[in-house]
Formats: structure tokens, sequence, C-alpha cells
């Protein structure tokens, strides 16, 4: 790895601290660490020169570091606490993940936008951002730059509405306990949904993140599905590089993740020492929001046309307002 790589690194570091800072800071407190990485990230990426062979280096915060930090925070959970979670979680992620995929899918074809680029933001919008994005696009046989256009614009939608979130949560009916709900399950990214449910509070993050990486894993079902249909479709046969289990994109991190919340419930760690590991994933993660503000390109649209961006935009208002509404159907208070 080169120097550059690891200056990629350092801008999302120094990014993060400056947030860290500023949240300390009258009515900045409000909005939180998490979501100023990402506003800074964006202010960056648009007033600095930020070269290309920087890029390698915050999209690996943007990830890698991401997960990291996603891993360290499960020592804040108990398992029971997952379990408590229950199966009206999981109803609920995958209702709205079935009806999101249907919706922003039909509006973008409605508004004459292509196949391939209509079921990526569909599947981006529903199910875990870029991840999923990337994930299914070798499936659909997806060309770079659709699979870059429905990238970016998950990540201007996905930040517009992580900072709304944080801003209208003092004045929303909701609980800590329901606003993590409600930013797990409609948000985009798992960074949107820690970033967005910290004006909660740990209650909100901890629901948000449970619900979120609910949606995460049944991005596997959502693979296989696609898969199945794309080979039935094209009738290939097995000589022609046919669909296989191999191509599943598994989310490993999530079982990371539950290791450090099993090793939290047995209580066997200093809580000095988780304390400390706590802290450290918020670094992390503030950095991972810095990497994701800093890959946010707004001059996409202007070679694209803004049809997609419409479709993903009235998806996610849709979104929003479902899982609004099965918070109170569901009693998921």
């Amino acid at each position: 790895m080169n120097r550059s790589f690891y200056i990629g690194i350092l801008i999302t570091l120094i990014i993060a601290s400056v947030a860290a800072l500023l949240a300390q800071l009258p009515y900045f407190d409000v909005v939180g660490q998490l979501v100023l990485a990402i506003v800074l990230g964006v202010i960056w990426n648009h007033t600095m020169n930020v070269k290309a062979e920087y890029r390698s280096g915050i999209e690996f915060s943007s990830k890698k570091v991401l997960r990291l930090g996603i891993i360290l925070l499960g020592l804040r959970l108990n398992l029971a606490d997952i379990y408590a979670a229950g199966l009206n979680v999981f109803l609920y992620a995958g209702l709205l993940l079935a009806m999101t995929l249907a919706v922003v899918y039909a509006l973008a074809r409605w508004l004459n936008v292509g196949k391939t680029l209509s079921l990526l933001t569909a599947c981006g919008t529903a199910i875990c951002g870029a991840a999923a994005i990337v994930a299914i696009a070798p499936l659909v046989k997806a060309k770079e730059t659709i699979t870059a256009v429905s990238v970016a614009v998950i990540a201007v939608l996905g930040t517009s509405f992580t900072i709304l979130y944080a801003l209208l949560y003092p004045i929303l009916p909701l609980t800590p306990h329901e606003f993590g709900i409600l930013s797990g399950g409609t948000l985009h990214e798992i960074a949107h949904a820690i970033a967005a449910s910290s004006a909660g509070g740990t209650e909100s993050e901890d629901m948000a993140i449970v619900v979120k990486l609910t949606r995460v894993a049944l991005l596997v079902p959502v693979a296989v599905l696609i898969g199945l249909y794309v080979k039935k479709k094209e009738n290939r046969t097995k000589e022609e590089n046919d669909f296989s289990l191999k191509m599943l994109p598994v989310p490993w991190f999530i079982f990371g993740f539950l290791a450090m919340s099993a090793l939290n419930t047995t209580g066997s760690l200093p809580e000095a020492m988780v304390s400390v590991l706590v802290t450290v994933s918020y670094l992390l993660l503030a950095m991972a929001m810095a990497g994701l503000g800093l890959n946010v390109e707004l001059a996409v649209f202007k070679k694209v046309g803004l049809n997609v961006f419409y479709a993903a935009c009235l998806g996610s208002v849709v979104l929003a307002g479902v899982g609004f509404g099965l918070i109170y159907l569901l009693q998921l208070g």
C-alpha cells in the first residue's frame, strides 16, 4: 500500500476528530458526531482538491473501517436485547424491504429509467445502500457506469435523509426506542442508520443497529432470488458461468458483531476495557461517515439526468412514511 492510501485514511481521521470536537458545542451536540462527520466530508469533497489517488484510503474507511466499528459496537449490546427484539422486528424489516424494492423499481421504470439501473437503485434503497448495489451488480451484469450512478444516488439521498432525521428527532412523536427502529428500518446505509439514530441516544442506536443488520442479512435471500431469476430469464447453461451459491454476498461482519455481543453478555470483559473499545468504535464509525461524505458526488446527476434520483427520493419518502406507520401497527414501541 502506498503513501496516498494512508493519506486518504488520514483525511477521514481528521474529519472524524473535528466532528467529535464540534459535537461538544451547543446546537451541534443535537446533530451528533457521526452526522457532522458526513456533512464535513461532503463539504471537504466539494471545496478541497481530493486527489484520485487518495480515494482508495477513503474507500477503505467507508467500508472496512465501518465494519470494524460495527463489530466493536457489538460490545454495547447484550444478546438478550437482540432476542427481545423478536419476530416483529424481522417482520418489520422484511415488509419494508419488499415494499421498497417494488415501489422504487416501479417508479424508476415509470420515469423511463433503464431496468438495470432501476433494479440496482431499488436494492440500494431497500436493503443496505452501496453494499447491496455492488453485490447485486455482477448478478445482473451491470456496467460500471450504471453501478456508479446508482451508488451516487443512494449516497446523496442517504446523507440527506440522515441529516433530516437527526434534525426532526426532537419534534417527532417517537420514543428513542421507536426512533431507532425507524432509522434502522428506513435509512439506506448502515452508516446512515447509526448516524441518524445517535440523535436519540444509546437506546436508539442499539435498536437501529439490530433492525438495520436484519435488513443487511436479507441481502442474501434477495440476491438468491435475483440470481435465479436472471438465470431463468437468460436460460444460461452451466458452461456459461451459471449462477452459484459462491456468488452470494454474505455479510460476514454480522457474525463478528454477534460474537462481540455474546462476549459482552458473559460479562467476562472489564467495564473499563469495554468503555475504551466502544469509544474506539465511535472514532472508527466517524471515520467511515467521513468517507461516506467524501464519496458524495453531486455533479453525477448532470450526466445521467434526475429521473432515477426522483424515483429513489419518492421511494424513500414512502419507505419513511410506511416505516413510521408500521411501528404503531406492529406495536413495536
